[in-house]
């Protein structure tokens, strides 16, 4: 009989054609076993005469056919339409409920079993994008946590360093009035740059959305307080900075800001590394600027030059706990939302030279 089911392609038929087509073939094996069974009691019969056990073996023939028909059909209607597919259903929702999405559900039929599989599997491909999308969230913001306090100790670094100086000084009346409005004018910048930093962690949820605004820059100014940074990183590490600009007097259109995160990290990177002193380069083009920082360190080896500038990677970092492996990262992200690159490499005289290029048109 299960040749015969197969041979009719049963699972190629719904649930009800299939029962219905066992019910029919049922009916027809049930009919000629009770047909056998009134020949067999006609002969008994005809053998013993009118006796009453005849009759009464008959009817509990007759009854125990029938209620073998009964649960022969509901027994082969179970093995062939629904023990299968509701072995891969209790199977699949284990593995859901383990938090285990990494698995298909598939079953070869035609009728609302497979209907409800192929369903089953669209929910569990639809729950795999969503937890994959929530990871990315969590990771990203976990990201964007550990670039914003990073980033966050250079401002500050500046700005202890400037109230220091200006305690030291003011007093005795050692800075001119010039030195000291400018000492103030670079406090009023790095304490917007973390009123910006506080407003951009509670609305940017992945490194991508952070927002690039342009406008007019002076090149002389603004390479002045980048210079003012690199020498605060790097008098922290009792390193030294010099910096040289090519095509000086121009104005460009940049992110000020964006432009300060990716140089603070970069000559971050380069003091860490650097034996004595750190070289910043600037080449300001018609339409680009560039930002070369040397150090006089190691140099990348030839892993670090292919993964420098890859998410998490860390080298061979003097201290693990101080960067989560980002800074190049980064930097090669915020050089590319500002229509420019990254391109990491090492110095014709040794060290690692990286150069970031920002897009001014």
């Amino acid at each position: 009989m299960a040749k015969l089911m197969n041979g009719l392609l049963i699972k190629r038929l719904t649930l009800l054609q299939s029962f219905i087509l066992l019910f029919v073939l049922t009916l027809f094996a049930v009919l000629a076993v009770i047909t056998m069974e009134f020949v067999w009691a006609e002969k008994m019969r005809q053998r013993y005469g009118e006796t009453d056990w005849v009759l009464s073996s008959l009817v509990t023939a007759v009854l125990l056919t029938v209620a073998a028909g009964i649960v022969a059909m509901a027994v082969l209607f179970y093995r062939w339409k629904l023990k299968r597919p509701l072995e891969i259903l209790k199977q699949a929702s284990e593995n859901i409920s383990a938090n285990n999405l990494d698995f298909r559900i598939t079953y070869d039929s035609r009728d609302e079993m497979g209907e409800l599989v192929a369903v089953f599997e669209n929910m569990r491909s639809q729950l795999e994008k969503n937890l994959k999308t929530l990871w990315r969230s969590a990771q990203d913001r976990k990201q964007l946590n550990a670039i914003f306090a990073h980033d966050l100790r250079t401002p500050l670094s500046v700005l202890k360093g400037n109230a220091e100086f200006l305690i030291t000084y003011l007093p005795e009346k050692k800075l001119s009035e010039e030195k000291v409005l400018d000492l103030i004018q670079t406090m009023h910048l790095h304490i917007i740059r973390l009123e910006n930093y506080a407003e951009a962690m509670n609305s940017i949820e992945k490194l991508e959305d952070v927002p690039v605004h342009r406008q007019p820059m002076d090149t002389i100014p603004l390479t002045a307080l980048l210079d003012d940074s690199a020498k605060q990183i790097a008098r922290q590490l009792g390193k030294h900075v010099v910096s040289s600009i090519e095509n000086a007097n121009t104005t460009i259109k940049v992110d000020t800001f964006i432009i300060m995160q990716v140089f603070e990290n970069l000559v971050a990177n380069g003091v860490r590394y650097a034996a004595n002193q750190v070289n910043v380069r600037y080449v300001i083009r018609d339409d680009s600027m560039k930002i070369t920082v040397t150090d006089d360190g190691p140099g990348f080896s030839d892993e670090a030059l292919l993964k420098a500038d890859l998410p998490f990677y860390r080298g061979e970092v003097w201290n693990a706990n101080e960067h989560q492996g980002l800074g190049l990262y980064v930097c090669k992200v915020l050089c590319e939302k500002h229509a420019g690159s990254l391109q990491v490499d090492n110095g014709p005289r040794g060290g690692g030279s990286v150069t970031a290029n920002f897009g001014i048109s």
